[in-house]
């Protein structure tokens, strides 16, 4: 293969290249390990693993069943990104060192998780509230580790307080080698457009990478938002529940049904491989409803594979799923 055939990075994280433009987003109960491989083999560029607490890093002699879990990774999904959350910055950089150890390729700081227990605690999109406070936290994570330091942000806590470009100038100047952007404040819910606009103004504004996040839940929605922002790559979350073909450019009412049971059954054998039996099951059940999107007369169907609770019944349940929805 000569140097013009070979496939050129998309964009770089300082060292590390990136080759591509879609990636599935760090969810909370959704980017584990089995989701992540399925998504990262159709197309996604990056693994972002699903949040770790800084507290629960630190104050446990040994990392938690359930930490550890979350930071598993397969080797062919790299580049894999470690998300951290927390509120101290000292245990921020703590546990960063910690988990640093695991051998991510980046370590990413959560900014922008809306959740109302994590930012009671200071957390998350809390951390956007005291742009000062970022600025610190990312200089004594640039210093402290060998891996590049990245975080994920909304555009502020709420309208009254819209400081993206404020925080992403505090981030950038202190060591921040990529800008993930979720075009929407704290307090925004989804009935509420993102502002793909901001992620423009940030994209003109910083040197490093940024990727855009928000509202890009068909194919047409990802071209639109890299040709309207300039943005390095589309992170996909809502769009990508259920839909790992999203990463191939395939919109959801594109994919047979067919082709949707054997990966819903695939995706169960990835569930049951990492988490065993019954909670391989139990984890994969919140899974059917996005997979079934757009798919009616099959209440009863869908009711029973949300309350299954063995393999063989689950099987069953997609047989005759199938010959519903032939």
């Amino acid at each position: 293969m000569t140097d013009e055939q070979r496939p050129q990075p998309r964009f770089w994280v300082r060292h590390i290249p990136v080759y591509g433009d879609l990636i599935l987003a760090p969810m909370a109960g959704f980017s584990d390990l089995p989701y992540r491989s399925i998504c990262r083999e159709l197309g996604s560029a990056m693994s972002y693993t699903e949040f770790v607490s800084a507290n629960t890093v630190i104050h446990q002699r040994a990392l938690t069943d359930r930490a550890l879990r979350r930071l598993r990774y397969k080797p062919e999904e790299r580049p894999v990104v470690f998300q951290i959350a927390g509120a101290d910055e000292d245990a921020i950089v703590e546990a960063a060192k910690r988990i640093e150890e695991l051998e991510p390729d980046i370590i990413d700081l959560n900014l922008g998780c809306p959740a109302r227990r994590v930012c009671a605690g200071g957390a998350g999109a809390a951390l956007l509230r005291d742009p000062a406070k970022v600025a610190r936290i990312f200089r004594k994570l640039t210093a402290a580790l060998s891996v590049p330091v990245t975080g994920k942000i909304r555009l502020g806590w709420d309208a009254q307080s819209r400081n993206y470009l404020e925080v992403a100038r505090a981030m950038e100047e202190n060591g921040a080698a990529l800008i993930a952007v979720h075009a929407r404040t704290r307090d925004q819910d989804y009935s509420q457009p993102a502002s793909w606009e901001a992620i423009a103004e940030i994209k003109q504004m910083v040197s490093v990478p940024v990727i855009g996040n928000g509202d890009a839940i068909t194919v047409a929605d990802i071209e639109r938002m890299l040709v309207e922002t300039g943005c390095d790559a589309v992170m996909v979350g809502r769009g990508a529940m259920g839909h790992p073909w999203i990463f191939q450019r395939i919109d959801r009412d594109q994919v047979p049904i067919e082709e949707k049971i054997a990966m819903i059954r695939r995706h169960l054998r990835e569930m049951l491989a990492f988490y065993g039996e019954p909670l391989g099951l139990i984890l994969m059940r919140k899974h059917i409803p996005c997979y079934l999107k757009g798919h009616y007369r099959i209440r009863r169907l869908r009711h029973s594979l949300l309350r299954c609770e063995d393999v063989e019944t689950f099987h069953r349940l997609l047989d005759e799923l199938a010959q519903t929805l032939k």
